[in-house]
């Protein structure tokens, strides 16, 4: 039970407060003329007053409510490092016992966890919402279980309540990190690309541990190498990609004796390669239709530096027609094939035949290029069968295949075989071709295939386009002129600019280009992991993840050399990726996700939104605090425990209001002390 006195009044507040300043003018006056009964007058007028303002006795019968204590427990992937998780269910089993001990109080306990995508935690958002869920009056404080490594900090809540840290983690924490300052998306093949590295030590570094590191890199997951670089310096490291398309650098850090986690000792950088200026030397050794197929499709590209020489007038034709009459410039043989051979990225011989223009160590030249990584592709025709073919040079030490020197007159159909179906060059080109099938060509250089890959046929199922390897480089061999066909629209054509556009690609070691590799991608958590292979099922692919669990995921063909399946992620991190030979790595989110930017448990960051409420910081290694009941707007926290504030809240079951006084009363009184300083300035004021 409750009571209170309220007012009702029965004239307007302004009415009454000017009736207040009325009768307080009168009781002065009465004062300074010298009445008597100038304080009966005042009471008589305040008995008015107080009647006007009508009081009421108020009784509520009160059931009072339990005050609420919040625990924000943070499950945040930071808080599993070391034995914080023992350390946070210790505490919270504490708080509980507690609050469990103190009368009248309740405990609610919110979990938060790691944000959606690289968020960090969301502590304060999770008080807010605790909060929130509660009526402010009853909340008598809240308790956050964390490492103070807070990522909300600006939506922390108005507090009505002290609100109290407990820290878990050590004192004597260290750990060692890797960030990558600065890292380019794409960079220029054969030009140098800085990265600027630095690595940090954070928390109580044992002096045992150095200044130096030991750091691998590795790119596209082959065989890393190690270097010895200094800690707590920005690092400038220039990298020159090997490829052209992604290229992924992964840095790792050797673990130390004692930190935290080697969580963030690693970074993955995707780089794409892109080349600057892709040349082309294109030879032709006779003027035909499909010599504008090749020069258009080179030309077409802004990228490629085209050098195109046509070979218009043999040497065994002798016309009396002076030599610097016939060309604009001379054929500058030595230059292009000893001194600047290495600077092509791919040769084509099309139709090319041996007249003496390149003398035989001209030709040891190109076929020591491709064996050192060069790349050339013959477009043949007639000529490849005759007595001067370049299979009959010293090329065709590096050539896939032999010419029969017979030549095929009469309309075929080009098509792919059963393993040009899973390469990646001509892998789908048939579903490009027009209703009724693609074009018919006119003319096959007949040639077996004793090693390469066949992934055309053409007339009577011969090889029609070959595709090799020779040690570091690559060569194709095209057993026919007549794909300019296609081009024109003969009978429907077929995919002329995508063949050739793959083919020159697949020359220039494009790694979407290549018939054996495994690739992944992320978008969020989940990873989509492609296979191509032109074998057949290529087996289970394995996960490696960043905490070091290895799952087998199965694959399933979803094209003709193609197989894939996707996998969510588990955690954010760096995941490699094994099946066979192939290798991948891929990050899903940053390799070092927030949560583990900075590991060192720490209560600066909160420290702020604690102060204002009179909150404690207490260390967990210390033990868990006692809990005390403080009143409102004292110092809520000491050495060993920490106050929470009752709230006294309640809940009213039933109110009776009844008058203070009945009207006759307050008439009675009002006139009584009026008649009491009548007399006391009447009669009994004149008797004295």
């Amino acid at each position: 039970m409750n009571g209170t006195v309220v007012f009702d009044p029965i004239l307007p507040w302004a009415a009454i407060w000017g009736l207040c300043a009325l009768s307080a003018l009168m009781v002065a006056l009465a004062l300074w003329r010298g009445l008597a009964g100038w304080w009966l007058r005042g009471l008589a007028l305040a008995v008015l007053l107080a009647a006007l303002a009508n009081p009421a006795l108020q009784e509520e019968d009160r059931t009072p409510l339990s005050d609420i204590v919040i625990a924000v427990v943070d499950d945040s992937a930071s808080q599993r490092i070391g034995d914080r998780a023992a350390q946070t269910a210790a505490a919270l089993a504490a708080v509980k016992a507690e609050v469990a001990a103190l009368p009248n109080t309740e405990l609610r306990v919110a979990r938060v966890g790691d944000g959606e995508g690289d968020e960090g935690t969301r502590l304060m958002a999770a008080l807010s919402e605790a909060l929130a869920e509660e009526p402010r009056a009853r909340v008598a404080g809240a308790i956050l279980i964390t490492d103070g490594q807070a990522h909300d900090l600006d939506l922390s809540p108005q507090m009505p309540a002290p609100l109290h840290v407990l820290l878990t983690g050590r004192d004597a924490d260290w750990d060692r990190r890797l960030v990558v300052k600065n890292a380019p998306a794409f960079a220029i093949l054969g030009e140098p690309v800085t990265l600027i590295l630095r690595i940090e030590d954070q928390g109580r570094v044992p002096a045992a541990v150095g200044g130096l590191a030991d750091l691998a890199i590795s790119i596209d997951g082959d065989e890393a190498q190690t270097f010895r670089v200094p800690v707590g310096e920005d690092l400038e490291l220039p990298v020159t990609l090997p490829h052209g398309g992604m290229n992924v650098l992964q840095f790792q850090l050797a673990a130390q004796p004692g930190e935290l986690t080697d969580r963030n000792n690693a970074a993955v950088v995707q780089i794409n390669g892109v080349r600057d200026r892709l040349r082309v030397l294109l030879v032709s050794g006779e003027p035909h239709a499909g010599e504008r197929v090749w020069r258009n499709l080179l030309k077409s590209d802004a990228s490629v530096d085209l050098v195109h020489f046509t070979i218009l007038r043999p040497p065994e034709k002798q016309d009396g027609i002076p030599v610097s009459e016939l060309s604009l410039i001379a054929f500058p043989t030595r230059e292009l094939f000893v001194e600047k051979i290495e600077e092509f990225d791919l040769i084509i011989f099309d139709r090319y035949r041996l007249r003496g223009i390149l003398p035989t160590s001209y030709l040891e030249n190109v076929r020591n290029y491709v064996r050192g990584g060069g790349t050339v592709l013959v477009a043949a025709g007639p000529e490849f069968g005759s007595a001067d073919s370049l299979w009959r040079s010293p090329l065709a030490d590096v050539l896939p295949v032999q010419a029969t020197s017979r030549v095929i007159e009469g309309g075929f159909r080009p098509a792919l075989t059963d393993l040009g179906r899973k390469h990646p060059v001509t892998q789908g080109l048939d579903a490009l071709a027009p209703e009724g099938g693609w074009g018919r060509w006119f003319r096959q250089v007949e040639i077996t295939a004793p090693s390469g890959q066949v992934v055309m046929q053409g007339a009577g199922d011969r090889p029609l386009l070959v595709l090799d390897r020779v040690d570091k480089g690559r060569i194709a061999v095209l057993a026919s002129d007549h794909m300019w066909l296609w081009g024109r629209g003969h009978e429907g054509g077929g995919p002329q600019l995508e063949l050739l556009r793959r083919l020159a690609h697949w020359m220039m070691k494009e790694p979407e280009l290549e018939e054996e590799a495994l690739t992944a991608t992320a978008e969020g958590a989940e990873i989509a992991i492609t296979r191509r292979t032109i074998g057949d099922d290529p087996g289970a692919v394995s996960v490696v993840g960043p905490d070091g669990a290895e799952t087998a995921l199965t694959l399933t063909e979803v094209a003709p050399g193609r197989w894939a399946t996707t996998w969510q992620a588990p955690e954010m991190g760096v995941y490699r990726l094994r099946q066979g030979d192939q290798r991948a790595v891929i990050a899903v989110g940053p390799s070092a996700p927030k949560e583990f930017e900075e590991t060192i448990a720490s209560a600066d960051k909160l420290a702020p939104v604690v102060a204002p409420t009179r909150g404690g910081l207490l260390r967990l290694e210390d033990g868990a605090p006692d809990i005390r009941t403080v009143r409102e707007g004292r110092v809520a926290a000491g050495r060993g425990w920490i106050g929470i504030t009752p709230r006294g809240a309640h809940v009213a079951q039933d109110v009776r209001i009844a008058a203070l006084l009945p009207a006759w009363l307050w008439l009675m009184l009002a006139a009584g002390l009026a008649l009491a300083a009548w007399l006391r300035e009447g009669r009994f004021g004149s008797r004295a």
